[in-house]
């Protein structure tokens, strides 16, 4: 049986879903409230979900600031982790980035998340430096990387 992965843009109605994933994904998930002023307030942001049936299994945002779009968070429920379901999800949201006018795009990634940065190297992610203890939960610090669209 093959499963139809559908991306579009992501809605206030989708949030519940969403923070369901983020809690999964994140030692400090962001809130309901945080995604609402995502999709109802912030001019910066695009949202993308990735679907299988109507359910949301992954998502990703962003913010695209003149040319450059920055990854805000992106996440998959574990159970389809590894099946290359990031890469799809990473490379519609160049596509939908590029298309709003980004020429590149950027992202902060745990130091110690090698499986991440893998992916983020497949599609031309590179590095490009070090934000010293970036993450609040344990003062990881991030590698910042970077794509030329």
């Amino acid at each position: 049986m093959t499963m139809t992965v559908k991306f579009r843009l992501m809605k206030v109605e989708d949030i519940d879903q969403v923070v369901e994933i983020e809690k999964q994904a994140f030692a400090t998930p962001w809130s309901k409230e945080a995604f609402y002023n995502e999709l109802t307030a912030n001019q910066f942001s695009t949202y993308l979900v990735m679907e299988i049936e109507e359910q949301i299994i992954g998502y990703c945002g962003t913010w695209i600031v003149i040319d450059e779009a920055h990854i805000t968070n992106i996440a998959i429920l574990p159970k389809y982790r590894g099946k290359g379901l990031g890469y799809a999800l990473l490379k519609a949201a160049m596509n939908v980035v590029q298309q709003l006018g980004a020429l590149s795009m950027t992202l902060e990634v745990r130091t110690s998340n090698h499986i991440a940065q893998s992916l983020y190297k497949k599609l031309g992610f590179e590095a490009g430096g070090i934000r010293k203890n970036y993450y609040s939960d344990n003062n990881e610090d991030a590698l910042v990387m970077w794509v030329k669209l």
